[in-house]
């Protein structure tokens, strides 16, 4: 069997040297279009947890890692001059020449012939058996085959540029700044003794305010935006204790995540980028594009058919990659409002915000119960009892607690209704939070007339690509001074984001109705600043997991 790699990235590169293990009669020849020493960004980082495949595989990573890695356990947080450490990440990062370096030798060490400096199309590779599409996230082979792989792309809304430093961070640490133009942020980590990662993001507006838009990123890659290396020296010049920023094709984008409805067509097949892509806060490209390469190995392996065995490939990984992606837009869209949170939240719970982006305090805990501890006292020593006990007022409405039972009421007919929204505007409430009586209060999707005490009953949309619409409802039933706004419907991340504006853009308290939330995600969503109540509909039965939130796992 002959396979051809198109790319000799980490990715391309350990599927050849997987494959060769395997079977060393299979010849395998990896094109890359580079120099054997060339790369773009600067490190790579791994978490601990899912290494376990790559390291079972084969140890090259592991034994990198060991060798000419930098490990920590601990991320840190800072903004507004204070400090936050959560523990219980296990992560190591190496530099990323460092990492293809070794991935070549072992790739050559093992028979794998590799080829540089050569570009390949599909019709310079006819007489093989199979091409693995390893060549990226722009990839040229995905692109010729749109038609059979549906190739589909998401583009973000922030942008975000990567440099290096000599300043030496202790772990992963994400720094955030206020400057005269906007709020810029950073990821920064080690990759070396004395060489950190240094990403930058900042929202489109403040990015043009400060003029960092001049830069021509159609040029081919090579030059790097010393205008902006400048301006972030500058503005991070505390933080990095006056250290340079390193360049290296270092120049804006947006983010850009990546599906494809199918992964293989005939004897191709997608690798890494070239088939999914997830934002870098969560996922590491490098370290999909390897689990990639070792479940097509594993295929390849249990199956002498080649239609079947890129069948189980997709089959295999698919699920891993859907779940990253999953978790990964969560994180991609706190990085879109990161400016807001900065301005509005407490430090403490800004710190918090961020790190439950993805999972729930209680998740959180497991890693480090003194951090989610700290979050709850914080709490306590602002609002008094526990999350979840904490008496909640706005206007005459008040409730005991957090958690409220809301009442969705049947929708009427055109028939049973009458004039269009004439019962709704005389006081006929299409929710109600609580029971009718002293403490309830009725819930309008537009605003009512006659009714002093209400609240903005708003469906939140199934995508993102519809919100703008939701947000001018929302802040236009606010201008009629409601309580609070409850939202239902929708996905969570919708319902999330529009309680978020509502009660720290619009200023207007914000409940999110979810029957599926358990008392963890509740109480997450209270101390991340996320909402001010949670609502379940009438005869919910409540959703109960082991609660450890501030406590020892």
């Amino acid at each position: 069997m002959r396979i051809a790699c198109v790319g000799g990235g980490p990715g391309g590169l350990f599927l050849a040297t997987l494959v060769k293990a395997n079977d060393p009669s299979v010849e395998v020849t990896v094109f890359e279009r580079n120099r054997a020493d060339d790369t773009f960004g600067f490190g790579v980082v791994f978490s601990d947890a899912t290494l376990a495949a790559i390291h079972a595989a084969d140890p090259v990573v592991r034994d990198a890692l060991t060798q000419y890695g930098v490990h920590w356990d601990a991320i840190e947080v800072r903004l507004k001059g204070e400090r936050f450490t959560c523990g219980g990440m296990g992560m190591a990062a190496i530099a990323r020449k460092t990492l293809l370096a070794v991935l070549q030798q072992r790739a050559r060490d093992i028979g794998v012939t590799l080829r540089f400096e050569t570009e390949v199309d599909l019709d310079d590779l006819s007489d093989y058996d199979l091409v693995v599409a390893a060549d990226g996230a722009n990839s040229r082979i995905r692109e010729r085959l749109a038609g059979a792989l549906e190739p589909m792309v998401e583009t973000a809304a922030a942008k975000f540029i990567w440099f290096g430093t000599t300043y030496s961070f202790s772990g992963l640490t994400f720094v955030h700044e206020r400057g005269d133009d906007g709020v810029f942020a950073v990821h920064g980590y080690p990759i070396s003794p004395d060489v950190s990662t240094f990403i930058v993001e900042t929202d489109r507006e403040s990015w043009l305010r400060a003029g960092l838009d001049e830069f021509d990123v159609s040029q081919p890659p090579g030059p790097s935006d010393l205008k902006t290396k400048v301006y972030l020296e500058k503005l991070f010049a505390d933080q990095i204790d006056g250290h340079p920023l390193l360049v290296n094709n270092s120049r804006w984008g947006s983010f850009r995540t990546r599906r494809t409805g199918r992964w293989a067509h005939g004897n191709v097949v997608l690798l890494g980028d070239a088939a999914h892509t997830a934002h870098f806060s969560v996922g590491s490209g490098t370290k999909m594009a390897m689990e990639d390469a070792v479940a097509l190995a594993a295929a390849l392996s249990a199956h002498d058919d080649l239609g079947a065995a890129l069948a189980a490939y997709e089959e295999s990984a698919r699920p891993s990659v859907e779940k990253i992606q999953g978790s990964a837009r969560p994180s991609l869209s706190w990085w879109e409002h990161f400016g807001r949170y900065h301005d509005t939240l407490e430090p403490w719970q800004f710190a918090f915000h961020f790190l439950t982006r993805s999972i729930s305090g209680g998740k959180l805990a497991r890693r480090d119960p003194a951090f989610v501890a700290a979050t709850r006292t914080a709490w306590h020593a602002q609002n008094g009892p526990a999350p979840l006990e904490t008496p909640f007022r706005s206007g005459s409405f008040a409730v005991p607690g957090r958690q409220v039972e809301v009442d969705l009421q049947h929708s009427p007919t055109a028939a049973e209704a009458g004039p269009p929204r004439s019962g709704a505007r005389a006081g006929t409430a299409d929710a109600v939070v609580g029971e009718w009586g002293r403490s309830a209060l009725p819930l309008f999707s537009e605003p009512p007339d006659r009714v002093r005490d209400w609240g903005l009953l708003l469906e939140a949309p199934a995508d993102e690509q519809e919100l703008p619409a939701a947000l001018a409802s929302l802040h236009s039933g606010v201008l009629a001074g409601p309580a609070l706004v409850a939202v239902h419907g929708g996905s969570r991340l919708t319902r999330t984001l529009l309680a978020e504006e509502s009660r720290l853009a619009a200023g207007t308290p914000a409940m999110v109705v979810d029957d599926e939330l358990t008392s963890d995600d509740a109480e997450t969503l209270l101390l991340s600043g996320r909402a001010d109540l949670v609502g379940r509909t009438s005869g919910a039965v409540p959703v109960e997991v082991s609660r450890n939130v501030g406590g020892s796992a």
